[in-house]
């Protein structure tokens, strides 16, 4: 899977543009599956579409300033969509189902306020309050939906625009049922993350989304969808949605969802509740990455300790960063640079360890205030192809050493002459060796670094063992120097100038 997306892609509303142009690229070097930004209608038009407005204006609609979204127009959108099914590329829809932003006007309601830190705790008494919880969808003129939204449909705020106060206000009232009952219990109950919070309690706000997720599988043609902030809303309309898509869209659609929590049991119970339909992104592992390249002498053989890629890799999707631990995120997470290639060939190119997803920042660089070139020296591209080609067959791991492991595949008759790989990474400041075996069919072959980091050839012997070695702080991906399409890794010239009308 690709990250369509970064946090600073500028607000020109050329995106869906870029990616259409970027699809046979994408394609060639092995992505199947493309995860765009959130294409709803926002609360303003430079908006990356995290507060939603309209579920219904997929940039069709003059509303909030615009017409199209920070993307694009929703005819870019739907073009774009075809050339990636034109290419075998499927779309993932990034659903923003949590809250609502931008309110067209504000309502007069009864509310008390929580504590911040524990939602459960009301700090006050019940006030009438004045919040942005008023959504008529004028531009849309009632045009796919007629559903109109009021603070009924909510269960808080944060703002109070008859004070001019921010606080979390829970909304009181006869058919308030309060927060949510299944969502995580991190500060207490965290239905409540930001804007106006949908209350999913409510049937006409149940009856209008799940209309919606039917209606997008008509207007676009998707392969699934990534959805958002999973651990702030209902567990029970999350698992209603997915069997109303499964009924209506069908059964074939992958389904991903962001429950940002660094606990095995925790993400493992969610999967098993959904029927094991749904995978969730691998948060333990990014903690894991980030603990060990920051640390002095961190070890790499505890590097899928606790994680899903380990213990339930079907349902793990596996990345290294996103928008989200990008700098400048909501979800910041340090990770040293040099780890960005280990982290890469580890989700990439290993046996069993989940669905990887690569970030778009890393491919193509990233814009904003601290703007960076495309990371891994501009060689990620490779190690994706690497993976289409060679990371097929047995797997043997060499985590035998605390700053050094390695594992190697043995290749696989059906994929590019059997050919295999072997990975050798360290986190220390020297060079180290390993002796592995990559299989007694490629005795007498002549291997070498395809991310020409460590120089020399790997003569494997008649056992199949090889003595291969890695440079200070970094990655090698031995392969074959005779491999079927070795010339094709080897001379990959990667478009990762995705700006380039701009330049």
């Amino acid at each position: 899977m690709f990250q369509g997306f970064e946090w600073f892609v500028p607000k020109d509303q050329k995106h869906w543009q870029r990616l259409r142009d970027a699809i046979p690229s994408l394609k060639a070097i092995g992505v199947d599956n493309m995860w765009i930004p959130p294409g709803c209608k926002a609360g303003w038009h430079g908006s990356n579409g995290y507060d939603t407005y309209d579920l219904y204006d997929l940039g069709e609609f003059e509303q909030k300033d615009s017409r199209g979204t920070k993307w694009g127009t929703k005819a870019e959108l739907v073009e774009m969509v075809h050339t990636a099914n034109a290419h075998g590329v499927g779309i993932l829809w990034d659903a923003v189902l949590n809250h609502k932003a931008a309110a067209d006007y504000t309502e007069r309601c009864l509310a008390v306020k929580v504590d911040p830190k524990d939602r459960r705790k009301e700090t006050g008494k019940p006030q009438e309050i004045e919040a942005w919880t008023g959504f008529d969808f004028k531009g849309r003129g009632g045009t796919y939906s007629s559903m109109k939204y009021n603070w009924n449909h909510f269960t808080a705020t944060d703002y109070d625009a008859k004070t001019q106060t921010n606080a979390i206000y829970k909304f009181l009232g006869r058919d308030k049922k309060g927060w949510s009952k299944d969502v995580d219990d991190e500060l207490g109950n965290y239905d409540y993350l930001m804007f106006a919070d949908v209350d999913f309690s409510q049937p006409e706000v149940r009856d209008d989304v799940l209309k919606w997720g039917e209606w997008i599988g008509k207007e676009l043609s998707l392969g699934g969808i990534r959805f958002d902030a999973i651990k702030h809303y209902s567990e029970d309309f999350l698992r209603d949605f997915i069997r109303h898509l499964d009924q209506t869209v069908g059964t074939n659609w992958f389904l991903v969802g962001e429950y940002w929590r660094d606990d095995l049991e925790v993400l493992s119970g969610y999967i098993k509740r959904m029927g094991n339909r749904i995978s969730l992104f691998d948060v333990r592992l990014v903690g894991n990455m980030s603990r060990i390249s920051m640390a002095r002498r961190g070890d790499l053989r505890k590097i899928f300790d606790g994680t899903l890629a380990l213990h339930r890799p079907a349902n793990a999707v596996t990345f290294v960063r996103n928008h989200d631990t990008q700098e400048g995120g909501s979800l910041e997470t340090a990770l040293d640079p040099y780890f960005i290639p280990l982290g890469y060939t580890l989700i990439l190119l290993r046996a069993h360890s989940g669905y990887p997803c690569v970030f778009y920042g890393d491919l193509y660089g990233m814009k904003g205030p601290r703007a960076t070139p495309p990371s891994c020296g501009g060689k990620l591209a490779q190690i994706v192809l690497a993976r289409t080609l060679y990371a097929y067959g047995h797997q043997t791991d060499y985590f035998d050493q605390a700053h050094c492991i390695g594992f190697t595949r043995a290749g696989h008759p059906s994929h590019s002459s059997h050919a295999g790989l072997a990975v050798l990474m360290t986190n220390a400041h020297t060079y180290a060796y390993k002796r592995m075996n990559v299989g007694a069919h490629h005795a007498g072959e002549r291997w070498t670094d395809v991310l020409r980091g460590a120089w020399g050839e790997v003569v494997i012997d008649r056992m199949g063992w090889g003595t291969f070695p890695v440079g200070p702080r970094s990655v090698a991906l031995w392969v074959n120097r005779n491999a079927e399409r070795r010339d094709v890794l080897d001379g990959l010239v990667f478009d990762d100038d995705i700006y380039k009308e701009e330049n």
